[in-house]
């Protein structure tokens, strides 16, 4: 089981609709196997204790992408969140959203709506969904809410320090531990930039619809190995 040196794992999915191709299939029967492939992530997530998962389900990039894809891909994820998140609320997951909901559908925002309200005080393990979401464009909507506190009196410049700007993120989540990367793409993508500032990257050539449990259980055995100095150094051990 997961102890606390590692709370938080971040997902960048890639590979649904290659995976698709692949197979002679539509893009769009990669995206449905993506969505089942999280499904079960998230679930063992739950029973080996991790605490928080983060998962890049559609950037704010991905609107160049065909209408009949992005339309699929609303229609899934309104699917998704009202109907096939059942199991997660049972296990006790609270899900919330990272990303700007401008631009979004009126029924995939109030599908999103409507799951953070039933999970809001589920406590086992917390799901951020990524969702018209960009690493960059989160650093800007913190801090423009940093200045609007600054400015309203309701927070001292001098209270405000790496740790602590991360309250004004789209969530609060501690740091990311391990990233891991699907689909054969060596790059973040413009995904989480805050918080993965000391991650430990894992980048696998399956694309994310193989990607299983008894992987993600091996990425986390291979991290427990891992000793992580954040900057500093073992001088007893790098001395010998």
């Amino acid at each position: 089981m997961i102890d606390d040196k590692l709370k938080h794992i971040a997902i960048i999915m890639d590979g649904n609709g290659r995976w698709a191709e692949a197979r002679g299939k539509k893009r769009s029967a990669g995206h449905k196997a993506g969505s089942d492939a999280l499904e079960k992530l998230a679930l063992h997530a739950v029973d080996i204790d991790l605490k928080y998962l983060s998962v890049y389900a559609f950037s704010t990039d991905n609107f160049k992408r065909s209408k009949e894809e992005v339309n699929y891909l609303m229609d899934l994820f309104i699917e998704m969140f009202s109907k096939n998140y059942k199991k997660m609320l049972e296990k006790g997951v609270k899900v919330v959203f990272s990303g700007s909901k401008e631009g979004l559908r009126e029924d995939v925002v109030k599908a999103m709506d409507d799951i953070v309200t039933k999970s809001q005080n589920n406590t086992n393990a917390t799901l951020n969904v990524c969702l018209n979401y960009g690493g960059r464009e989160e650093i800007i909507r913190a801090a423009e809410r940093y200045h609007d506190d600054l400015v309203n009196g309701k927070v001292k410049k001098e209270e405000i320090n790496r740790d602590t700007f991360t309250r004004y993120l789209d969530n609060d989540l501690p740091p990311i531990d391990i990233l891991i990367r699907t689909g054969k793409e060596k790059r973040v993508s413009n995904f989480m930039l805050y918080q993965l500032y000391y991650a430990e990257m894992y980048f696998e050539d399956t694309y994310f619809p193989d990607f299983t449990p008894e992987m993600l259980d091996n990425i986390i055995a291979d991290f427990y190995g891992v000793e992580r100095r954040f900057g500093g150094i073992n001088y007893e051990k790098d001395s010998r």
